[in-house]
């Protein structure tokens, strides 16, 4: 495999859908609007310590903005016709895959710091492991940009309808992840509910990070992180690439 060659591929598809799609509308309002409305909804009027749950409105804000982009980029290529016309081209698809994961993290990076520097810095938080808050922001990133690619593999030419699918999956993680109620809190079949949750290894990262209680050792946390990413991402390339033996 000539390796300049792949990872110029995948540079060439990430540029691509930077210039593309981080404009458009859904991406506004999934990556940027909804988390607000629902921090302000949960925080407003309520008595309730900022500091302490701050790592998880973090995280919230970071699964919005990495997993925003992923799932509007192949029906909208699609329905323009242009995803065929990329597979024409010297790329496979998993280096579409690659290249629309790299394009989704660099979004959910760029947002999520933005928001965890504001936080720093103007409520403020304090950071006592910065080398982990660094690398749970790189893997959490990394992870829910490849969920927001497989999100989009089913290949709808409508849009609207993978959307509604995303927000689907994703609504029902921010409620059983530990942001809005600790995992440590938990019990009874909710706790192994959580468990499967990536977002849970996110939050409980960000919280070690932060000096608040955290349930799992680092280590989990990170791998749990990379397998579920490495996961997404085989199951997006298996998905599309059954979805284009067909035709679809």
């Amino acid at each position: 495999m000539d390796w300049n060659m792949y990872f110029r591929a995948v540079t060439v598809v990430a540029r691509k859908d930077i210039r593309i799609y981080y404009r458009k509308a859904p991406v506004f309002i999934f990556g940027l609007i909804l988390p607000t409305f629902l921090f302000f909804a949960f925080f407003v009027g309520r008595e309730l310590d900022i500091h302490k749950y701050f790592p998880g409105f973090l995280a919230m804000s970071l699964f919005f903005t990495s997993s925003s982009v992923g799932p509007l980029i192949v029906p909208w290529e699609k329905q323009q016709g242009t995803f065929e016309r990329l597979l024409s081209y010297p790329v496979s698809i998993g280096t579409i895959v690659l290249g629309d994961m790299i394009a989704g993290a660099l979004f959910g990076l760029m947002i999520s710091t933005i928001v965890g520097v504001a936080g720093i810095f103007l409520i403020p938080i304090a950071i006592t492991d910065v080398f982990m808050i660094f690398i749970a922001f790189v893997l959490g990133n990394i992870c829910f940009s490849s969920l927001g690619v497989l999100l989009s593999s089913p290949g709808a030419k409508t849009p609207a309808n993978i959307m509604m699918l995303a927000a689907l999956v994703r609504f029902p993680l921010i409620f059983v992840s530990g942001i809005f109620i600790p995992v440590s809190q938990m019990t009874g079949v909710g706790v192994y509910v959580t468990y499967c949750s990536p977002l849970t290894y996110l939050v409980d990262a960000l919280n070690m990070s932060t000096g608040q209680v955290s349930v799992f050792p680092w280590w989990t946390d990170l791998l749990v992180m990379l397998a579920f990413a490495l996961a997404f991402l085989a199951l997006a390339v298996f998905v599309l690439r059954r979805r284009s033996l067909r035709g679809l």
